[in-house]
């Protein structure tokens, strides 16, 4: 069996290069297919010969799902070219299977991963909620009747809803108790009665214009028993429980198309003017590029920690998971604002050599707010808060150093082990550890420990953890009143910034040990994580060390190293075509 280097390089590959004219799966091609509204044929048969669908479906049942932090990673070639294609292709097709892996029985599995692996789709109608992302307010009912259930309704947004065979339905239930009220389905077209099902028109959206959202009409449609996901009632449970897996996954798919956006900027910025001179030479342009680097690597400690999380700490990953999902596409969207400032008038280029940044840009708002957006993702921290400021601040152990070390391996996929609300936050406790380690280096006069800037940025983080711990003392636990509050949604907000903080530090430090064979020179030195914490503290508006120039200047030199090698803008430095 191939290693998952092996996979992802090969997809990577098949690709060819973005940036070459005569790639016809390149630049040209894709934005073309784009102003069209269509997926490039020529794309989904390279997801075709890899089988991407197989990344999808748990070792288990035949497929290569293993490890959520290889998925995160496999999906990056795709999405740094055309989110439409790989949402609209896979992506949607795990988005849609996920209540399957997690409650369905061995059957129902079974005929999940036989579609997706016969190269068949799956596409998901979910239940209406607050802040979600439904185009209009409608939905499926589903009421009982001896033998099994009748479904009738409609949705006019679903992803794929006209290309899945495989369908799982979130249906209301009639006369169900409180948050009892939905119920999910695992149907099979193929097996319902064909005059019962219709295809409503296709919307259109402004980000992702490729992939397919359309409606679907179900007319008194009887359903087995069988089909039932869980039991009756469980709708709400299984779609919070299924956002475990999938918000791990958000921080990826921004941060490739976030890297296709730097690299267009970079290119743009590093081009020779006719007096010899480049934008380089304007301290802001590097800043912002130094920037938006810096936003990537965080971003993608973030994603690290959440998708290995759910192997090593499943009943601790949830305001992990949250916090990546919540605050990832945040940091994206705000570092294009500052690249379009860059290119200027390209930023509005629909074609040629920055037309991408503009699709990057367009997709990103479609790509990252899932089924609830950024206030669902804090309503899932929030009231796990009160019980970390009493009992797991600053007494809470550190988690095992795998949870950082992308390169080891990882105990099996149990699905049956996250949970919804964590019994504590390990993480936390490796800012307190990496802030008594820099301190202690600090006392000893020893520098390379990442010196005074580091030590004092891992301080003021250390002190924002202090606060949080008090302001988060005097909520009462299930003070929904308190926990609802502007000023708690702030709090939530400050927090994420620790946690990436701590996820960064992670990272940095475990690299410092990391195996001959396994170190990359630049995460082992404290330059960039020093650069992260400063642009962290800066957003939490704490006082400043001086700014550490030398430390960005080292990362601006590694944002154009890695235009010109052609590695990508993560933590792996991964070869591009």
């Amino acid at each position: 069996m191939t290693t998952a280097e092996e996979r992802i390089d090969t997809l990577e590959r098949a690709f060819g290069p973005l940036d070459d004219p005569a790639n016809p799966l390149g630049t040209a091609a894709l934005l073309a297919a784009d102003a069209a509204g269509e997926v490039l044929p020529e794309a989904e048969q390279v997801l075709d010969a890899f089988d991407l669908n197989a990344e999808f479906v748990p070792a288990d049942v035949g497929g290569r799902l293993e490890r959520m932090d290889v998925l995160g990673r496999i999906l990056r070639p795709v999405f740094r070219r055309d989110a439409s294609l790989g949402f609209g292709y896979g992506l949607n097709c795990f988005f849609a299977t996920t209540p399957v892996w997690t409650a369905g029985d061995p059957e129902q599995r079974g005929h999940a991963a036989r579609l997706l692996l016969g190269g068949r789709r799956v596409a998901v109608a979910r239940h209406e909620v607050a802040h979600g992302n439904d185009f209009v307010r409608d939905e499926f009912t589903a009421r009982t009747v001896p033998g099994g259930l009748v479904l009738d309704g409609s949705k006019s947004a679903i992803a794929n809803a006209s290309r899945a065979t495989g369908l799982v339905i979130f249906a209301r239930t009639e006369g169900a108790a409180r948050g009892r009220s939905h119920t999910v389905l695992l149907l099979d077209r193929d097996e319902l009665p064909a005059d019962r099902v219709e295809d409503l028109a296709r919307r259109t959206t402004t980000g992702m214009r490729s992939a397919e959202f359309g409606g679907l009409r179900i007319t008194d449609c009887p359903v087995p028993e069988s089909a039932v996901l869980g039991e009756i009632g469980d709708g709400y449970e299984l779609s919070l429980r299924s956002s475990l897996l999938i918000r791990g996954l958000i921080p990826s798919i921004v941060l490739a198309g976030a890297d296709t956006a730097l690299r267009t900027v970079a290119r743009f910025a590093n081009r020779t003017r006719a007096d010899g001179r480049s934008s380089l030479d304007v301290q802001h342009v590097r800043d912002v590029l130094t920037g938006g680097f810096l936003d990537l690597l965080v971003i993608d400690c973030l994603a690290l920690v959440a998708t290995r999380a759910l192997h090593l700490l499943p009943r601790q990953m949830s305001a992990y998971a949250a916090a990546a999902a919540y605050l990832a596409p945040k940091l994206v969207a705000e570092s294009m604002d500052e690249m379009s400032s860059v290119l200027g008038e390209e930023t509005f280029a629909q074609d040629g050599a920055y037309g991408m940044f503009q699709k990057q840009r367009r997709d990103l708002p479609v790509t990252s707010l899932g089924h609830a957006g950024s206030a669902g993702r804090q309503v899932s921290i929030l009231p796990q808060l009160p019980y970390f400021a009493r009992h797991a601040w600053f007494a809470d152990p550190e988690p095992p150093p795998g949870l950082f070390r992308p390169h080891e391996p990882l105990p099996p996929l149990d699905l049956s082990q996250p949970v919804l609300l964590g019994d504590g936050d390990p993480l936390a406790a490796t800012l307190v550890a990496c802030t008594d380690l820099l301190e202690a280096a600090g006392g000893q006069g020893e520098e390379g420990e990442g010196g005074p800037t580091l030590r004092f940025l891992a301080r003021a983080l250390t002190g924002e953890l202090v606060e949080l711990k008090k302001a988060f003392e005097k909520v009462q636990q299930g003070d929904r009143e308190a926990l609802s509050s502007p000023y708690s949604f702030g709090l939530a907000d400050r927090y994420t910034l620790v946690l990436a903080g701590a996820a960064a530090l992670g990272v940095w430090r475990e690299q410092r040990h990391a195996p001959a064979d396994r170190v990359d020179s630049f995460l082992a030195a404290p330059a960039w994580a020093t650069a992260v914490l400063y642009r962290l503290v800066r957003r939490l508006g704490l006082p400043l060390p001086d700014r550490p120039a030398d430390c960005e200047r080292l990362a601006l030199d590694e944002v154009m190293a890695r235009l010109h090698n052609r590695r990508s803008y993560d933590l792996y430095s991964s070869p591009l075509a």
